[in-house]
């Protein structure tokens, strides 16, 4: 082969190889601009203000909806959620959240040229960042504390879904106040059936905190088995309570947690169904939700739940009575990760 032929093979491989690279960018461009696009039929939304300060009555969530404003924090009254919900102009995106007395939590990804890392971002009631700590996997959950104080979040550092056993969780709660962080809850001693306990598969996800700044509730797995735990923040201690509990939500009056029960039966990659517990009782009851949630709920009020389910935009938030009584209604499309200020 002449010099010449070669240089002509290694023209047309570049310009084949650069057609390919231009269609990849036109594609992803076409992709991007679709996304930003608001589809007809789809949730109002408007950019205004969105303010994490309590008492407003407000329900804020990240919006889902196809258009300029997705992924974004947004707000609406909690009487009326279906109405046009104002999104931040602050443009503070997230893939998990939540909210309470003026303190947020954004767990968000952060894009890099070769890969995304995930951050998170503590928030005050104007949304300015206060704090930034790195978050090791995919976010997953995110709570605040009732008084403000304390924020936690769930990431997957290995696999990506509760439904099988192939997964690794790594939970870490930060104080806002002086930033402490405890990267991992690992780091606590397990008291199990009243005995201390250890195991090189312990996981823990999905935080809930108590209304005194001190003890907090979270799911542990170990042995293929999964426990409601309490924790104490000061003696560094998670205690066993309850078996078959994932994604503990405490209620507003602290005596009850609303939670995703495994039930024997269902398909393995859909096993979950609404329960409530009673602390002082552990008796629990079933809400009327029939399908499978994937989701830490949360309680709108002393008597309902709020959680998401797989939408046409992504997801979907529904209710249901916490009393077992009632059916499952939709009650906001395009959204989720709410918070009730």
């Amino acid at each position: 082969m002449t010099t010449r032929s070669r240089v002509t093979i290694l023209l047309a491989a570049v310009l084949a190889l650069a057609a390919v690279a231009t269609a990849a960018i036109l594609h992803a461009s076409a992709r991007a601009d679709r996304r930003d696009r608001a589809r007809p039929g789809g949730p109002a939304v408007t950019a205004g203000q969105v303010r994490l300060t309590p008492g407003g009555h407000r329900l804020v969530f990240r919006n889902m909806a196809w258009g300029p404003h997705r992924d974004e924090l947004a707000t609406a009254p909690a009487a009326a959620p279906a109405a046009t919900r104002t999104a931040t102009r602050s443009k503070v995106k997230c893939l998990r959240f939540y909210a309470s007395s003026g303190t947020g939590i954004c767990l968000q990804a952060v894009h890099g040229t070769l890969a995304d890392t995930y951050r998170a971002t503590v928030l005050d009631a104007a949304l300015h960042a206060k704090a930034h700590y790195p978050v090791p996997g995919i976010p997953s959950r995110a709570r605040v504390s009732p008084s403000g104080r304390y924020a936690a979040w769930t990431a997957f550092v290995g696999g990506d879904s509760y439904a099988g056993t192939n997964f690794s969780t790594r939970t870490a709660i930060v104080d806002t106040a002086t930033g402490k962080l405890t990267p991992t809850l690992e780091a606590y001693e397990i008291v199990k059936d009243g005995r201390a306990y250890r195991a090189a598969d312990a996981n823990f996800w999905g935080v809930t905190f108590a209304a005194d700044d001190r003890h907090f509730y979270a799911t542990l797995a170990t042995h293929g088995k999964t426990y409601l735990v309490r924790g104490d923040l000061r003696t560094r201690t998670v205690t066993t309570l309850h078996t078959n509990v994932e994604c503990p939500s405490l209620s507003p009056d602290g005596t009850r947690i609303a939670y995703k029960k495994r039930v024997a039966g269902l398909s393995p990659d859909a096993p979950w169904r609404l329960y409530v517990l009673d602390l002082a009782t552990s008796r629990e009851t079933p809400l009327a939700e029939t399908r499978s949630v994937d989701d830490q709920a949360v309680w709108s009020d002393d008597r309902h739940v709020t959680y998401a389910l797989p939408g046409d935009y992504g997801a979907d938030l529904y209710t249901v009575p916490a009393d077992g009584t009632g059916a499952a209604r939709r009650l906001l499309t395009a959204a989720v990760s709410p918070a009730y200020l």
